[in-house]
């Protein structure tokens, strides 16, 4: 029988879920350690797959690189309601050295280079070249490989929406922990599937995202793999963009079958009723709908994502 990754507990079935927003063929199913509470996908997949999985389904490679916009910072009460540090790197502060794991399109290089950082980032999507040559930034394209860099090297790491891409968590953990420094810190964002949205939505809650994302920490596990890897977790929030319940009405709304790509996630023609829909739940979130809700969950400490801080011992 096959053992939680985190603490080697006994797993059961948790659900059975398919790829509802770019096409990916097949069934997975979630499996959940009754002792930690920690999620899995039972699914196994080589280096070359994943970068296949994301190169050729994630709609990254629509991206034009005109359209690139570094982000910048915040500081306000609408960045508040917005939910804007909902992401690890709005965490890091000015002038240290930083590794971004899972720099997505490089906005974030951007952000910390234009703040005086020493900025490194790793993207398994081959779309980061275009902008790392245009921008001159530093990237592994590719998985994270600790021997890439010096030991002790970097003040900072951080992962958003990446720890639940990876098929081994706590050797991930290991190796990041080779190039912090010590007292360094890891800063890790990922979807709460212990939350208000994953209970309320169930097989339809988007940050599933099956089989992109294969982890799905709860506190205690999260905990666990931490001290497993030489961290102590000194921070444990939910604190989530408003923007993704705006996303979750549209993926209820858009949800294709088995084997189709969404029209809301891969752009598509739409008929006048979708059109529609769209507009309606744009003006849902245009009156801040959304952003009341999220902040409500995030306070009650339900929020869809949880923020974990941890320092290397």
């Amino acid at each position: 029988m096959q053992k939680c990754v985190i603490c080697g507990g006994s797993l059961s079935p948790f659900k059975t879920l398919y790829d509802d927003r770019f096409g990916y063929p097949g069934m997975f199913t979630i499996l959940s350690c009754g002792a930690c509470g920690h999620k899995l996908l039972d699914a196994r997949f080589t280096a070359e797959e994943l970068g296949k999985l994301y190169t050729e389904y994630y709609p990254r490679s629509l991206y034009s690189i005109d359209d690139y916009r570094t982000h910048c910072d915040v500081s306000s009460f609408r960045s508040w309601l917005d939910g804007a540090k909902s992401f690890a790197f709005r965490w890091v502060p000015p002038h240290v050295r930083i590794l971004d794991i899972g720099c997505g399109f490089g906005e974030t290089l951007g952000y910390h280079k234009a703040r005086g950082c020493d900025v490194y980032g790793v993207e398994a999507d081959e779309n980061i070249r275009r902008v790392a040559e245009k921008f001159d930034f530093n990237v592994h394209v590719g998985l994270f490989e600790p021997s890439v860099y010096e030991p002790a090297y970097f003040d900072y790491v951080t992962m958003d929406q990446v720890i639940e891409h990876v098929t081994d968590p706590r050797q991930t953990l290991r190796e990041i922990a080779t190039v912090l420094k010590p007292g360094g810190y890891a800063i890790l964002g990922t979807p709460n599937a212990n939350g208000w949205g994953a209970s309320l939505f169930g097989a339809r809650w988007v940050s599933w995202h099956i089989p992109y994302h294969l982890q799905f920490f709860s506190r205690k596990s999260m905990e666990l793999a931490a001290e497993q890897a030489g961290y102590e977790l000194e921070k444990v929030m939910t604190v989530t963009s408003s923007e993704y319940l705006h996303l979750q009405w549209n993926h209820l709304a858009f949800r294709p079958k088995p084997g189709r790509k969404s029209r809301f996630w891969v752009p598509q023609a739409n008929t006048r009723f979708q059109k529609m829909v769209f507009k309606a739940l744009g003006f849902m979130h245009r009156v801040k709908f959304n952003h009341v809700v999220t902040r409500l969950f995030d306070t009650l400490g339900i929020g869809d994502n949880y923020l974990f801080v941890l320092r290397k011992r």
